[in-house]
């Protein structure tokens, strides 16, 4: 089993920053890709972004490309969502997701989630 904790989540102001970040712990996920979803209020949860294990592949929702950047420190079991120039439309909550066995894109190909954190963008 892995269990997956997010943190990092915060209120901001349209156009700045935050970083989020997600332990795993448990069995190793070092060999796993790993993403980021989230879900706003009354919506579906929605792929942000993924990775491979050794971060040679990475793909990113249109709405977050050139803004968003998913990193990983396997040594420290630990993936990142750098986000910048935030957007209203990116308040949601947050999940970490890891170990995908198909589409990365699809919300129950990825067998490990995180509790989620909450980024609130005001303007």
């Amino acid at each position: 089993q892995v269990q997956l904790v997010e943190s990092g989540g915060g209120l901001v102001q349209t156009g700045g920053s935050l970083r989020l970040s997600c332990v795993a712990s448990g069995r190793t996920v070092s060999r796993s890709a790993m993403g980021w979803f989230r879900q706003a209020p009354g919506k579906e949860r929605e792929f942000v972004a993924a990775m491979t294990w050794h971060g040679g592949s990475t793909v990113y929702a249109n709405s977050v490309k050139g803004r968003f950047s998913i990193s990983r420190d396997n040594a420290k079991n630990t993936a990142y969502l750098e986000m910048n120039s935030l957007k209203l439309e990116d308040t949601a909550v947050y999940f970490c997701a890891a170990d995908a066995v198909g589409s990365w894109l699809q919300v129950y190909e990825w067998n490990y989630w995180g509790q989620g954190t909450q980024v609130t963008v005001s303007s």
